[in-house]
Parts: structure tokens; C-alpha cells; sequence
């Protein structure tokens, strides 16, 4: 179990890096300028857009905590999904690139109607991008790390898990 824990936790922490900097490389591309106040903006979820917007050093850390919680709860769920809906048997490089989606619209269709945010009209689109970013940034960890697990420990998919 210990050995679970640390694969988990290690790709938390490379999906959710590569997830918080693609978002700030994706909008200095979109406007040309750096993106200062996009964890104001993540925290604003659970404080609102008002009082979140106003800054400062604890909101900013507010909002990379929830940035960082969001992507460990969906590499989590990719880790125990892995084994019980059999995911070895389906191509990496494919399952990434449909676990972006699959992200991106279960954020915007259960998490952020739940949260304190405005909510955009959908833009498939604009999507698209974010989907791909979502893909690449948690999806591709995701799909390397747990078949490398899994393969390690073929007695938790039949035992703990399935």
C-alpha cells in the first residue's frame, strides 16, 4: 500500500505541475501577458469571484491548494478506475487523450455549476484546447504511472481492488 501512495503522490505532483503551468502558458499565449491573478481566480471557487479577486498572499495559496486537491483527486480516480474497468487492455497514449475530456467536462458540468464561479456558456471550441492541455498535463502521467504500478503489482488489481 505504501508503494500505491507514493506512485499516486508523485504523479499528483507531476500532473498538477504540468496541469498550473500549461494554464499559465495557454493564456500568455491567448493575451500576451502573464496571467497574475489566475489563483485568485481558482480560489475564487470557493470564496467567490469578489472577495477572491482582491488578492493577496493566503488567496493565492488558497487557490493553488484547490488547483493541487483537483488534480490529485483525478489522478486518484484514475489509479483505482485503472484496475476495476480493466484500462490495461486499452492503448496509454489513447487513454490520455480521452481522460482530458472526460476531465474537462466533469469539471464543468458537476464541479464548477457546485462552486462560487460564474458559469461561462459552453464553447466546444474553447474546450478542445483545454481538453487537450487536460490530456497531456494529468492524462499522460496517469497512463504511464499506473500500468507501471499495476505491472508491479498484478495482486492488487484481483485482491484489493477488482
Amino acid at each position: 500500500m505504501k508503494s500505491f501512495v507514493k506512485t499516486v503522490l508523485l504523479t499528483w505532483l507531476i500532473a498538477g505541475t504540468l496541469d498550473i503551468t500549461s494554464a499559465y502558458i495557454d493564456q500568455y499565449i491567448k493575451t500576451g501577458k502573464f496571467a497574475d491573478k489566475m489563483l485568485y481566480y481558482i480560489a475564487g471557487g470557493a470564496l467567490g469571484l469578489g472577495k477572491s479577486m482582491q488578492g493577496g498572499f493566503w488567496i493565492g495559496v488558497l487557490g493553488m491548494a484547490c488547483h493541487y486537491f483537483i488534480a490529485l483527486s483525478f489522478v486518484l480516480l484514475f489509479f483505482l478506475l485503472y484496475p476495476v474497468l480493466k484500462l490495461q487492455r486499452v492503448n496509454k497514449f489513447l487513454l490520455a487523450l480521452l481522460y482530458g475530456p472526460f476531465i474537462g467536462l466533469f469539471m464543468r458540468f458537476l464541479v464548477l455549476p457546485l462552486s462560487k464561479l460564474p458559469l461561462n456558456p459552453f464553447n466546444i471550441g474553447k474546450a478542445w484546447i483545454g481538453w487537450l492541455i487536460l490530456s497531456v498535463a494529468i492524462g499522460l502521467p496517469c497512463a504511464i504511472m499506473a500500468p507501471r504500478y499495476y505491472a508491479k503489482h498484478p495482486w492488487v488489481r484481483s485482491q484489493e481492488l477488482g
